[in-house]
């Protein structure tokens, strides 16, 4: 990021390399629709563009970028209070999906599906606050103090949060573990 901020385009690329899947997923799994998730995400990367002559190094560059795109959700879901806030609709190009061998046999990546599909289903069932920390943990790769930075919130509510939401997760999938 130092090196976009001080000019370098070539080092946007890297960047948006780097971080395209994790964030894009990060908004999709908060929001009800892939087309708002895709517009969110693109003034995620515009407003990076366009605020890098600001940036300083206070924290890791990716929950700098997570910032973002968590204030970005939060203006949206103001301007547009009562929306749903996670979308399950898998497309073709969904960027989460999966990689089956040649060998794999049908009941084998029926039951992979099945256990996807449930999965996912699980993660929109959570609590908001919980499924914005376990999304940015597991898609983002965030820290647990990344997390209490870019949510805005404490430590120990950040650790209740992904604690709760695993739990749920494990009891939800214990017929596949």
């Amino acid at each position: 990021m130092l090196r976009f901020s001080g000019g370098d385009p070539a080092a946007f690329d890297a960047l948006y390399a780097r971080h395209r899947g994790g964030v894009f997923r990060y908004l999709l799994r908060q929001c009800a629709n892939r087309a708002v998730a895709e517009e969110l995400f693109q003034d995620v990367w515009m407003n990076l563009a366009q605020t890098r002559s600001r940036y300083r190094v206070q924290a890791k560059f990716s929950t700098y970028l997570y910032t973002l795109a968590h204030n970005r959700l939060i203006d949206h879901f103001r301007r547009h209070k009562g929306l749903q806030l996670v979308s399950l609709d898998q497309e073709e190009d969904d960027p989460i999906q999966l990689q089956a061998s040649a060998t794999l046999q049908p009941d084998r990546l029926a039951q992979s599906r099945e256990q996807a599909s449930r999965l996912l289903r699980l993660v929109a069932a959570l609590p908001d606050a919980q499924r914005e920390a376990f999304v940015l943990h597991e898609e983002g790769g965030l820290s647990l103090d990344e997390i209490v930075e870019v949510a805005g919130s404490n430590r120990e509510a950040v650790k209740s949060r992904l604690r709760y939401a695993l739990a749920k997760l494990r009891d939800g999938m214990k017929d596949y573990l």
